[in-house]
Formats: C-alpha cells, sequence, structure tokens
C-alpha cells in the first residue's frame, strides 16, 4: 500500500503516471519501444509503448489471443491557458479551465501544485519534459461573512474564481523557466492517509483512476508468462471523452495489437479470430453507498467499500458488461476466492460512463466493466477501503492466469 500511496502521491498529472509508471516496469525489466521505430519482439519478452499521457505494456507470447485491463491515467483537475497570469496590480492569478467534471467547490483552500509538461527549445529540437512546482496555490473561497448563502447554495464560476499565483506581477515562465509551449493543470497536492478507527480507508487525489492503473501495471509486472499475451493500458483523457491522440477513443491499443499480431505472423484473418478470443477489462472505480445519503443509491444493486470487487453493468451501453462477460468474471474471482459484487446506478439518474465502451469502437473485444467502490468521486479528496484494492490486485492476477476459450454461446475456463 505505501508504493501505491507514493504513487498517487506523485503522479499528479497523466504525464506523471506514465513517467512513474515507466519506471516501475523498467525496474522490473520491461523494455521500451517507440511507434517511430520497428519492434522485435521475443517470446517471453516484457515491453511497454508510450504516446503522451497514455502508457501501454505488455508480456508478449508468439501465439495465443489477448487478456487485456485497461484503465485510465487523469483526473478532473483546472488546465491553465495560454497567457494564464492575470494580474491586477495588487495580485496574479491563473487563467485555467476545468479539466472534467470535478466537484469543484472541493478544491478551495486546498494546496494545489502546478504541474503538467512543458515543451522547451533546445538548438534544433523541442523537448517536452514533466515539470511540477516546488511552491503550492490556493483557490482561496469567499468569507462567510461575505457569502452569507454559501452552505445554502455554492455556485462555482470557473471564469471568476482563480487561483492565487502571488502578490505583484508574477509571469509563467517566472515560475516554469522558458518554454515555447505547455500543458500545465492546477492539481491536488495533498499526501494520501489512512483513516478510520483502525486504519481502514485511503483517502487521497486521484484514486479515480490511479488506483486502477496502478493496480493493472503491477499485476502485470507479477504475471508470469502465459500462452497469451497479457496487456496493460493506461489511457489518458478519459475525463474528458477520450478523443485525444492518446486516449482510448484513438488507434493506439488497437495499433500496439496488431503489431504484436504482425510479431506472431498472424494474418488479418487469425488476428481477427484471436481478438474474438480474448478479454478487455475496463478497470475504473465506481459509487459506494454513502452513509448519509443512501437513497441514491439503487435498491438492489448497492457496492459499498468493503465490499470487494464491483462488477458495473447499464441498459444503456454506458458499461460493457453483459450477461456472458458478468459470468466469465464471476466464476473466475469467486473460484479464487475474490470477494464480487454488482454495482447499477439508479434508473431515474443519468449513468456515468468509463473508457471501455469508448475503446470498443477501436478495438471490439468482449468485455467487462469492473473497478472497487469510493466515496467522493472527482473530489479534490476521494476515498476507499484499501481492502477493496487488495481484493482487486488478487483479481487482476487471476484473470491474466485464467485460459478463457471462446466458442460461439459457450465459455470455457481453466
Amino acid at each position: 500500500m505505501l508504493e501505491l500511496c507514493e504513487f498517487l502521491k506523485n503522479s499528479y498529472t497523466c504525464y506523471h503516471a506514465v513517467e512513474n509508471a515507466a519506471a516501475m516496469l523498467e525496474r522490473a525489466g520491461f523494455a521500451r519501444l517507440k511507434e517511430q521505430e520497428p519492434w522485435n519482439l521475443k517470446a517471453g519478452g516484457a515491453y511497454y509503448v508510450t504516446r503522451g499521457g497514455s502508457i501501454v505494456a505488455f508480456r508478449y507470447a508468439p501465439t495465443g489471443p489477448f487478456a487485456i485491463v485497461a484503465s485510465h491515467t487523469d483526473s478532473p483537475c483546472f488546465k491553465l491557458k495560454e497567457n494564464a497570469a492575470l494580474c491586477d496590480g495588487t495580485f496574479t492569478r491563473l487563467n485555467a479551465e476545468g479539466y472534467g467534471g470535478g466537484l469543484w467547490y472541493t478544491f478551495f483552500d486546498r494546496p494545489l501544485a502546478l504541474a503538467g509538461r512543458v515543451v522547451r527549445g533546445v538548438g534544433d529540437r523541442l523537448v517536452a519534459e514533466t515539470y511540477v512546482s516546488a511552491s503550492r496555490f490556493v483557490l482561496p473561497s469567499l468569507a462567510i461573512h461575505q457569502n452569507r448563502e454559501a452552505n445554502e447554495k455554492l455556485s462555482v464560476n470557473l471564469q471568476t474564481e482563480l487561483a492565487l499565483a502571488g502578490l505583484g506581477e508574477v509571469s509563467i515562465a517566472d515560475m516554469v523557466g522558458p518554454f515555447i509551449a505547455y500543458d500545465l493543470f492546477l492539481t491536488p497536492a495533498e499526501e494520501p492517509f489512512f483513516g478510520g478507527a483502525n486504519g481502514e480507508f485511503l483517502t487521497s487525489p486521484r484514486l479515480d483512476d490511479l488506483a486502477g492503473a496502478y493496480a493493472s501495471l503491477h499485476a502485470l509486472i507479477g504475471a508470469e508468462s502465459t500462452a497469451h499475451t497479457l496487456v496493460a493500458a493506461c489511457f489518458e483523457a478519459e475525463e474528458i471523452g477520450s478523443s485525444t491522440q492518446g486516449g482510448a477513443g484513438s488507434d493506439l491499443l488497437r495499433g500496439v495489437l496488431s503489431r504484436i499480431a504482425d510479431a506472431q505472423g498472424k494474418t488479418r484473418e487469425e488476428e481477427l479470430t484471436a481478438l474474438a478470443s480474448s478479454l478487455l477489462v475496463s478497470l475504473d472505480n465506481a459509487h459506494s453507498l454513502h452513509p448519509d445519503h443512501p437513497e441514491k443509491c439503487d435498491p438492489t444493486n448497492r457496492a459499498v467499500m468493503g465490499g470487494g470487487v464491483v462488477i458495473k453493468a447499464h441498459a444503456g451501453g454506458a458499461y460493457t458488461t453483459d450477461g456472458m462477460t458478468a459470468a466469465i468474471v464471476k466464476k473466475v474471482l469467486t473460484d479464487a476466492g475474490v470477494k464480487v459484487q454488482p454495482f447499477y446506478n439508479r434508473s431515474d439518474v443519468r449513468s456515468g460512463s468509463t473508457l471501455g465502451a469508448i475503446s470498443m469502437r477501436q478495438v471490439s473485444i468482449p468485455s467487462v466493466d469492473i473497478g472497487i467502490a469510493q466515496l467522493a468521486m472527482h473530489s479534490a479528496a476521494e476515498t476507499m477501503a484499501w481492502k477493496d484494492f487488495a481484493e482487486l490486485e488478487k483479481a487482476l492476477a487471476t484473470l491474466f492466469k485464467a485460459r478463457i476459450t471462446f466458442d460461439g454461446n459457450s465459455v470455457t475456463i481453466a
């Protein structure tokens, strides 16, 4: 758990998450590949490739289908605009827009880090590097004496409510050094902590979905070579629709799988056969029953913290789970002693969605949505039960080991 906490603490943005993930993988013997170069894959080899804020890692097998776990590396925060330093002569504030659907009132009066990616000119080259400020910034609330209705109603205007950068005039270059362009964010800088009478809860920024990304990578690192290729895909931009160059809606995963199939010597027909025999696990967290608001949950399918791995389903296709893929996961996990529980949204509220359904538009594979239950999703600090994370790690290790054979309307599990 301490390694997870370090990952959560230091992965301020998707770019930091990828950098930290790559370091984890390289310590475990994974070799870096580049999309711009030919790949020479060897049986039993372990590899990874990055694109922006996304990373795809895999253990290569020369035959067989794929076992894929997909998660995401981004979380709601504020993204700086160009010419972001806004000075009125007394204060400099940072002009930013909301990134994703944040629970914005929770970001007030908390330490925020300026972090992301800065593109610098080095001779005739442009070099992108990750950046995080040593300074901390704050988005200050209006005092209760000046906003008497704040506890009855609070509306956050993201154009007028801006983080303080300093007294007097401060430029972005003063903070980050010389640059040509940047992808910079204001993101929660609080450290993860254990809470509850027995330390049973973990509260941290970015649990959604860095807990899932870390679990998938950790499971892949610990996996043994099998007759099928094991893949952990961690995508950027899930919180804003996955439509970026490295998002789940891009060709990143499809390209990686095609290059693996090429290395295996598969024909196009054999590649399609392998995909139809594969399983994609879309991994993202779910809403736990909130003890103060139980009425917000479905009456018969209430996920709870401490209840184990959540299997998510939705009639409108927001989640990819169907009866067969739910049955596969239930059998594999319960046979291994992993606790599972169902999750549905209330039928009278709009469902959230995640990257599985978007990824399916590029690579159509039998798929299931799972995760762990948490509170305060999209808050500056989210909460989960740490023993659910242990169940998730066991679940992913079990799914990577499972031999699942699809044959029309039947599936064999070994």
